[in-house]
């Protein structure tokens, strides 16, 4: 078996990778300031400013220290905090875990809202739409003052701020995931619903659909048998679109609610000029969204070259052959 097919789109995610962190460092050193102005508080003379530019490396070329953090980020080493000292594998691997509960949550509440809303729309047999479309617009700030206010303010059901217990999981404050995670899943799913509900109306207009529903099957048959095969794919190029989009959320989440994840890490060592942590930060969810995306396209390849004699039937005897969920024939 050739490993042509495999090795290209991975060397596509490797350097969409590269320039994703290129992008980054450059908008974070084209800010006003760096990590000397915040180390001396403002007081320090200008020799202890050029002192202390040259003990960190700032005053080498951007292109230099960018490249010096790659080497590093490819043999396993972020680098150092500018401001803390602190090596910044150590700051992620405090903030990661609780990013990783929120964003696995959130992702969760977002399957089961989609789900819901999709299938109302096969009920309803494709109408509908604009309310998804709606919520998908309006700013995720927005979104959690909305809900803060709601839940935490009015009904007080909710703590306003999300913060967790010192050295504790977010597993030991279930509560304190309730505002963020429904922060980031409502938009989350409509934009999926926006997405995906294009497919479902090509795909409710398909011959085999109609055929069925001559045939009087029940509307759960005729979803789960013959609609949900064509919608598998796309589902999962839209869940790696949403998880990627869920992890780059966080920050402006975490940061409205307190909660201590990488993404309040990145608000506040942006803040600081704090570049290798910006940089590593920033690094999470843009790999997540690229892997996740590289899985898809794999199935997506396999579905496309998939025999159309695979395809399943349904359930009534003597029917005919529902195709495949791509590379069939309607």
């Amino acid at each position: 078996m050739t490993l042509r097919p495999f090795l290209r789109p991975f060397l596509r995610t490797v350097l969409l990778t590269v320039a994703a962190t290129t992008v980054v460092f450059a908008a974070t050193a084209l800010l006003p300031g760096d990590a000397s102005d915040v180390r001396g508080a403002g007081r320090a003379t200008e020799q202890e400013r050029a002192d202390e530019r040259d003990r960190l490396g700032l005053d080498r070329p951007a292109l230099v220290r960018h490249l010096d953090w790659l080497y590093g980020a490819v043999r396993g080493d972020l680098g150092r905090s500018l401001v803390s000292d602190r090596a910044v594998g150590d700051l992620l691997a405090e903030r990661l875990p609780a990013t990783a509960v929120l964003v696995a949550c959130a992702l969760a509440v977002t399957a089961v809202f989609t789900a819901l809303a999709l299938g109302v729309t096969f009920l309803r047999g494709g109408r509908g739409g604009a309310a998804a479309t709606g919520l998908a617009a309006v700013p995720q700030s927005v979104h959690a003052a909305v809900l803060g206010t709601v839940f935490a303010g009015i009904l007080g059901w909710l703590p306003a701020v999300s913060l967790l217990p010192p050295g504790g999981s977010p597993f030991d404050a279930p509560r304190a995931l309730v505002l963020p995670a429904l922060t980031l899943a409502l938009p989350s799913a409509a934009y999926a619903t926006a997405l995906l509900r294009g497919t479902l109306l090509d795909t409710l207009r398909r011959p085999h659909v109609d055929d069925a529903r001559m045939r009087g099957l029940p509307p759960g048959i005729v979803l789960v048998r013959h609609v949900l095969p064509f919608l598998l794919v796309p589902a999962l190029r839209v869940t790696a679109l949403v998880a990627g989009g869920l992890m780059a959320g966080t920050a402006v989440v975490e940061t409205m609610f307190g909660y201590p994840g990488t993404g309040s890490l990145l608000v506040s060592a942006v803040a600081v000029r704090d570049v290798p942590v910006v940089q590593a930060a920033a690094l999470a969810p843009v790999v997540v969204l690229l892997l996740c995306m590289l899985v898809a396209d794999r199935l997506d390849a396999r579905a496309a070259v998939r025999p159309a004699g695979r395809a399943g039937r349904a359930d009534v005897g003597g029917s005919p052959v529902v195709p495949a969920a791509a590379g069939g024939r309607a």
